[in-house]
């Protein structure tokens, strides 16, 4: 897997949207693939959290009928986290301050995620 391509999505959805705090990319499982998080984060903790609730809104999705799940947002007192799936094995966590748009984060992550996705395909071809 190209780290440095991961490490470059990351860094660069933190350039288009302000406000971004944090990101991270984990596997469906939650193991943690890349973090770009302050030192007051635990990466581990976060990408395990995510996975588990990303899991979660899945099944919500699906036992109501309301198709494949493309996100899931919470919000808090200082800010939100963003939740996205990257195909169906794995996903990306987006923190971000109470000034951050999230309508244009959703925006910006849609092209990020495919690219995402492909760089983590390539690990799964290459090992075959």
């Amino acid at each position: 897997m190209d780290h440095q391509a991961l490490a470059q999505e990351m860094r660069g959805l933190r350039e288009q949207v302000t406000g971004i705090t944090d990101t991270a990319v984990a596997a469906a499982d939650g193991l943690l693939i890349a973090a770009d998080t302050a030192d007051s984060i635990d990466p581990e903790g976060l990408a395990a959290l995510a996975a588990a609730g990303l899991g979660l809104a899945r099944r919500t999705s699906e036992a109501t009928a309301r198709g494949a799940l493309h996100r899931t947002v919470t919000y808090g007192s200082h800010g939100c986290a963003a939740f996205y799936a990257v195909g169906d094995t794995a996903l990306m966590v987006v923190l971000g301050d109470e000034g951050m748009d999230v309508e244009r984060l959703h925006r910006a992550t849609q092209p990020a995620l495919r690219r995402i996705d492909l760089i983590l395909t390539e690990k799964t071809a290459e090992g075959v």
